[in-house]
């Protein structure tokens, strides 16, 4: 599947920042290749690149509209539909990492036909996934896990990966969800998935590899949360990673879109350690990554440095500080570059 840029990002009307969160994924890590974003009435999130019409992003010069947004069920609403023809009217491909498939859509499918553009579902694809075998393979490997859904999983292991790069380590990151695949060029959507094959997909996914590579497999889910605990599972027996890093937001008390209570960290290290080790027995947990984007810069250090006496632990926000304290934990189980 290849991508034209630049991208035009489509928000929707979309209630808040999360539900935009692969637009705003795409322009945190790749914004040289968005030229702007259309916001429908009532859009309330922002990803800071410029606001335009479908017309003028085609005047721009944008080559494939990006679907931008995310909603539980992965759903295309109905009031986008003309949105997206109208893109395609323009010239442009479309790209979506919805479930929903944009050819299964009568007015999408015939105005991409009428206009000769692609229509790229990222949460589909055309491999066939063995079931996983649980054979240990060459290479090293880091799991980002979460307390919850989207608090940062896909930020950390990239932040990761360009920390461990600049330090000397062989790395690569390993995209597991739409938004990874749109930043990397690469990766499965693992919740789209049949759930038989999610830990074998992982384990192509996180391939053998040289002893002293380290890949690091972006999560997805929560094993706390009751509607994904699925993809989180297969994710981490697939991967079998040899450290893992624990995600977490401190201002929430349930988990997002039900009324399950937050697990605590250290229930997550506790869990994580006893299902990785079918894997891998000797899996091990090498940080915890915050995301204080809520709390005061004194709030966020005071919270950082409680949180790592209490497990032991490295303890940062990978956007607000690095991941540098991780990679020196990382180093001395694991040895340096």
């Amino acid at each position: 599947m290849e991508i034209a840029r630049p991208y035009l990002l489509f928000l929707g009307d979309v209630p808040d920042a999360l539900a935009a969160k692969t637009a705003i994924g795409i322009v945190d890590w790749r914004k040289d290749w968005c030229l702007g974003q259309v916001r429908l009435e009532g859009c309330a999130a922002d990803t800071g690149v410029p606001d335009m019409s479908i017309p003028d992003g085609a005047s721009a010069g944008a080559k494939t509209m990006i679907i931008g947004a995310v909603n539980a069920g992965g759903l295309l609403p109905d009031r986008w539909v003309a949105s997206i023809v109208e893109a395609l009217d323009a010239g442009m491909d479309v790209a979506s990492g919805l479930h929903a498939k944009l050819g299964d859509i009568p007015a999408i499918k015939e105005a991409a036909d009428r206009n000769g553009r692609q229509l790229h579902d990222v949460r589909h694809n055309t491999m066939t996934f063995s079931t996983g075998k649980g054979s240990k393979r060459p290479g090293k490997r880091i799991l980002a896990v979460g307390t919850d859904c989207s608090v940062g999983k896909k930020y950390t292991a990239l932040a990761m990966d360009k920390a461990m790069s600049s330090r000397g380590y062989k790395s690569s990151f390993c995209a597991t969800g739409q938004t990874g695949v749109f930043i990397s060029g690469r990766g499965v959507a693992l919740d789209a998935v049949i759930a038989d094959f999610i830990s074998g997909a992982a384990e192509w996914l996180s391939p053998e590899t040289d002893e002293d590579h380290w890949q690091i497999v972006e999560g997805q889910g929560s094993m706390f949360h009751p509607s994904f605990a699925g993809v989180t599972l297969g994710l981490l027996h697939g991967s079998q990673p040899d450290g893992f890093i624990v995600c977490h937001e401190p201002s929430r008390t349930t988990m997002r879109g039900v009324d399950t209570p937050l697990p605590t960290i250290q229930q997550v290290i506790d869990a994580t350690v006893q299902s990785g080790q079918l894997t891998n027995p000797d899996i091990r947990c090498v940080g915890i990554a915050v995301n204080t984007s809520a709390l005061e810069d004194d709030e966020a250090l005071a919270y950082l440095a409680k949180v790592g006496e209490q497990h032991g632990l490295p303890a940062t926000d990978p956007v607000r500080y690095g991941m540098d304290a991780i990679v020196d934990k990382v180093s001395a189980e694991f040895g340096e570059p």
